[in-house]
């Protein structure tokens, strides 16, 4: 790239867009050691000027996510079903209030004019590569035809100015190309499918309620359903176990019985019979070592699934919380599905770094003596693009909240443990006779803690040792007894494992799936960290399997998946793939218009039912006992619970409630007088969980 060598000549310009504002900082922090910088505002986004260590001129600004959407190519109204023809637009003409996005489309536009090369550091991923290539295309003129692409995983000074240094001509097409498909095939289902289903409702019953599902929302909320009616229909099956406590040089130790579980009360309480107040001879001892190899380094979903069960994080927070840290540098790129650390990414330095932290500073080095050659314990998932999440060796900043720390911690904990040895256990086995009764008591001790030590406090041990004890020797049985147990029904789905069955079964995106389901939770299809599908959920899903269950079908979307994974490596073309999704939709929404007042009637049907679910409380009028409902008063807009048998009964039972915040019935009851308890949720802050009528029956406190 040219500098300007005389006085009175122009500069030779690169114009470097990132795809969000906090990475373009980071970027024009790194470029501009040894030279000049400042930050500059124009129609109120601001944009950094460089002048590098060589004298050159770089401009950096940031896209703000995506710029561009997909929409219909003609806008004909929401009522209209099916659109096929669609084009991409400014998201800001599509979408209402996106001032922000408008300012940042305009501020690259005259940037662009001021430029003689261009640079797209947007992520290196998909989503990464469509937006700088359309922000290129559409706002840069020719631009795209001859830029350059930088492609990094950490937002470091070392490996920015690397990239800088190292980009690649050319805008990764066949990645920018596979996005669009993705987008294009998702907006295709998603309105015309939504579309139907709403229109369907609102020509039979007049009242509007979206009810969105897509290619992937409708087989996610399939598998909901399908382990709702498993639960829901599940009938227990009653078994019996025989539990012993033996006394082992002075220690009480539970005991198992030889067989697991037993058939019949008769066969439990005969063997609880011959068992009570005899003793026990150890017949044999069995004690081997067991190695227990490092977890893998973090790929998304695993970060998801650990903060999830350590830090109650859900997996749409982990992610944002994640981004955050990228993009703060102290972090690797989160969105990857890699569970690898190449051999380029220097460890040491890293762990160097990191012992400036003295709550890491004397794992690293105990790690570093025991492991002079550092290897990660790698997974078999692979990224084409990026490593592993791994820390970068930065600390945290001064104004980071307390779950950011957390999940830093836990991310960096995780490397460490990655690169430790393997856990070594000795495991015991006591065979113990008991007028020919057989028990085993299990234990087990640590000889070498390995990956475990480094992985505290989210790795617990288990470790149950047993004292030195010799065949043949008498054991005093304590206590013996028959429990019935009843089989179980399948467990709940959590946003953790939602997201791992949605990764096994190949729909949707590293990046997409929390979002998905997100969205579930928004349309209120399923409620709670347990989740339940809810009477609407449930609904919807019967509905849709009677008269369409094509939209349900997973094999779709994970053909789809795949042809869109073929795009990437340039083996399909985007048109193909487009065109076919189109040829398989398109009888779908025919089999939908056709069926539309049918449809619409169930729809009517299930949606009255929800509505009336969600303002009706279970505990019944205590002065009537005729049901109570939330009210709102037509005149002054205020919410109260009311009795319905107002009329009938004459009636007049009522209680407040709050103002403010979104309420919520809870399927729980107040554990004083047994009312049914509400919770209020605010924009900020955990939800208060409420007894409306203790509430009101509680003494006021006197004033002060």
């Amino acid at each position: 790239m040219k500098k300007a060598e005389n006085p009175g000549e122009r500069f030779e310009t690169t114009l470097i867009i990132a795809e969000k504002p906090m990475a373009a900082l980071q970027i024009a922090k790194a470029l501009s050691m040894g030279g000049k910088s400042g930050e500059r505002t124009r129609h109120g986004v601001k944009y950094y000027e460089i002048e590098d260590g060589d004298g050159r001129r770089i401009l950096v600004c940031a896209a703000i996510g995506h710029l561009f959407q997909v929409a219909e190519k003609t806008p004909l109204g929401r009522d209209i079903y099916p659109i096929w023809d669609i084009a991409w637009k400014p998201i800001y003409d599509v979408e209402r209030g996106l001032r922000r996005q408008e300012y940042a489309a305009r501020l690259i536009q005259e940037l662009s004019r001021e430029a003689d090369n261009y640079v797209n550091a947007c992520d290196y991923d998909v989503e990464g590569s469509l937006i700088g290539h359309m922000i290129l295309r559409y706002l840069c003129g020719e631009a795209h035809e001859r830029a350059l692409r930088m492609k990094f995983s950490t937002l470091t000074p070392g490996e920015i100015r690397e990239a800088y240094r190292r980009a690649e001509k050319g805008l990764d097409r066949s990645l920018a190309q596979a996005g669009m498909c993705r987008h294009e095939v998702d907006w295709l289902y998603g309105v015309n499918l939504s579309r139907a289903l709403t229109q369907a409702n609102l020509n039979h019953s007049g009242l509007y309620a979206t009810i969105s599902t897509g290619r992937v929302q409708g087989p996610t909320l399939k598998y909901i359903v399908e382990r709702e009616v498993e639960i829901l229909t599940h009938v227990p099956t009653p078994k019996w176990i025989v539990k012993a406590v033996f006394n082992v040089k002075g220690q009480r130790f539970e005991a198992e019985y030889v067989k697991p579980t037993l058939e019949t009360l008769s066969e439990a309480e005969l063997i609880v019979r011959e068992c009570s107040g005899k003793t026990g001879t150890v017949e044999e001892i069995e004690s081997k070592r067991v190695h227990a190899n490092p977890p893998y380094p973090f790929d998304l979903t695993t970060l998801q699934t650990e903060a999830y069960r350590h830090l109650n994080l859900n997996p749409t927070t982990t992610l944002r919380l994640a981004e955050n840290l990228y993009l703060n540098g102290l972090i690797s790129y989160p969105r990857s599905s890699s569970q690898k650390i190449p051999r380029e990414i220097d460890l040491k330095s890293i762990l160097e770094n990191l012992m400036e932290n003295p709550e890491y500073t004397g794992a690293i080095q105990n790690l570093l003596r025991e492991k002079p050659i550092l290897k990660a314990w790698e997974g078999p998932k692979e990224d084409k693009a990026h490593p592993a999440i791994h820390p970068t060796g930065n600390p945290p900043i001064p104004e980071m909240d307390r779950r950011s720390l957390q999940l830093y911690d836990l991310i960096v904990r995780r490397l460490l443990a990655t690169l430790s040895d393997p856990m070594v256990k000795e495991a015991k086995k006591i065979t113990i006779n008991v007028e020919d009764h057989i028990f085993h008591i299990t234990g087990s001790t640590t000889v070498n803690p390995g990956w475990s030590q480094y992985y505290k406090p989210y790795y617990k041990g288990d470790d149950r040792e047993i004292p030195p004890i010799s065949k043949g020797e008498k054991v005093e049985l304590l206590d013996v007894e028959a429990v019935r147990r009843l089989s179980p029904p399948p467990p709940r789905y959590n946003p953790s494992s939602l997201i791992r069955l949605m990764e096994k079964l190949g729909i949707g995106t590293k990046a997409t799936r929390a979002e998905i389901v997100e969205t579930l939770y928004k349309r209120k299809y399923i409620k709670g960290d347990r989740i339940h599908a809810t009477r609407l959920g449930l609904n919807l899903t019967g509905i849709i399997s009677k008269y369409c269950p094509r939209i349900l079908d997973e094999e779709l979307t994970r053909d789809l998946e795949a042809e869109m994974s073929r795009i990437e490596d340039g083996v399909r073309t985007r048109e193909m793939v487009v065109l076919e999704a189109v040829n398989y939709l398109r009888p779908i929404i025919e089999t939908l218009k056709g069926l539309e007042s049918e449809i619409g009637e169930r729809l009517s049907e299930i949606l009255r039912e929800t509505i009336s679910s969600e303002v009706t409380l279970v505990t019944p009028c205590p002065s009537c006992g005729s049901p109570l409902r939330i009210i709102k008063n037509k005149r002054t807009g205020k919410r109260f619970i009311g009795c319905s048998g107002w009329r009938a009964a004459k009636c007049n039972f009522t209680l407040p409630l709050p103002q403010k915040g979104k309420l919520t019935l809870l399927d729980k009851t107040c554990p004083k007088c047994g009312f049914q308890l509400i919770s209020i949720k605010g924009r900020r802050g955990k939800p208060l969980i409420s007894c409306p009528r203790c509430y009101v029956e509680a003494p006021k406190s006197p004033a002060a």
